[in-house]
């Protein structure tokens, strides 16, 4: 038997522009494919430990806090990886997830890539991090989870951008530096908002890709915290995101003294980004609203998924 563990943080991205075209025609290879975008990784995420047994016939079972799934992102990665040798393992993947799940922290990323990093360590797979990132970037695609959050955790931490779209070592990155004394206050409904309509619906993908890609001219213009927040939110609001009990979160999150809100993509959820003397008011205001449960405070990580003791 061998083990292994890996840790992703929770990644937030506060805006997004679609890329599965080139040159008007659709992209086939899907470490092209993905997202322009940007956002913050918490140091909330995933926590997850793979276990691996010879066997006659390879097997996998995933758990999620306990529960038994089928993750089909996770599990994609896992069949990936065990097709490249020629043994056969019995593998056990257990997640534990202390951000909310399918309201746009990025789970599905986090889980892919901690399984594979995990995954290559209990096996000794001859695969580089690049290679890794590639193999749970293809497993979101294909899966409908996600379009570009695996390249932002595989790069690292803090406030990051995806400015060419695509997977780890393919695509590129940068960073708004920021000081690791703000902390981030998130408030959320807990309602799952389903990927494929807006994957599979030209007009929606055209309305996002428009928005997005203004957006990100607007912050590379001015990159900084503040800017980037507030092109951000008004992304969500004029890319069709933003509704009621969003923006009263918003509103009520300024008015406690927020640097700046912007909303989870994809989720029914925003974050505050706060001076760490502000987060409780901010949490506070949110409570005035949701219950506490459905409040969630965390500092912001600078380092990405990686492996751990």
């Amino acid at each position: 038997m061998r083990v292994a563990k890996a840790f992703a943080p929770g990644a937030i991205s506060s805006f997004f522009q679609i890329h599965d075209t080139k040159n008007d025609q659709p992209i086939t290879n899907l470490t092209e494919l993905g997202a322009v975008g940007g956002g913050f990784g918490l140091e909330k995420g995933t926590h997850t430990k793979v276990t691996v047994v010879e066997a006659d016939e390879n097997s996998v079972t995933v758990t999620i806090n306990n529960l038994r799934v089928h993750a089909k992102t996770t599990r994609q990665v896992v069949e990936t990886l065990l097709s490249k040798i020629n043994q056969r393992y019995n593998v056990t993947v257990k997640h534990k997830i202390k951000v909310p799940i399918g309201m746009g922290f990025g789970t599905s990323a986090g889980g892919a890539l901690t399984t594979g990093l995990a995954l290559r360590e209990a096996l000794a797979l001859p695969l580089t991090y690049n290679q890794i990132g590639q193999v749970a970037h293809i497993a979101e695609i294909q899966c409908i989870t996600g379009l570009g959050t695996v390249s932002s955790l595989n790069f690292g931490g803090g406030l990051i951008l995806v400015t060419t779209p695509g997977a780890p070592g393919v695509c590129q990155i940068d960073r708004i530096p920021i000081s690791p004394d703000y902390v981030v206050v998130a408030g959320f409904y807990p309602s799952y908002i389903p990927k494929k309509p807006l994957f599979s619906s030209p007009g929606r993908k055209h309305q996002i890709s428009l928005y997005g890609r203004k957006t990100i001219e607007a912050i590379l213009a001015e990159p900084c915290l503040e800017n980037f927040l507030d092109s951000c939110w008004e992304f969500a609001q004029k890319a069709g995101f933003a509704n009621r009990a969003i923006c009263r979160l918003v509103k009520v999150a300024k008015k406690a003294g927020a640097v700046g809100v912007a909303q989870n993509m994809i989720g029914e959820a925003v974050h505050a980004v706060c001076h760490e003397e502000d987060a409780q008011s901010i949490a506070e205001a949110f409570k005035q609203i949701l219950p506490k449960e459905q409040v969630l405070i965390s500092k912001i990580d600078f380092q990405g998924a990686r492996l751990i003791k």
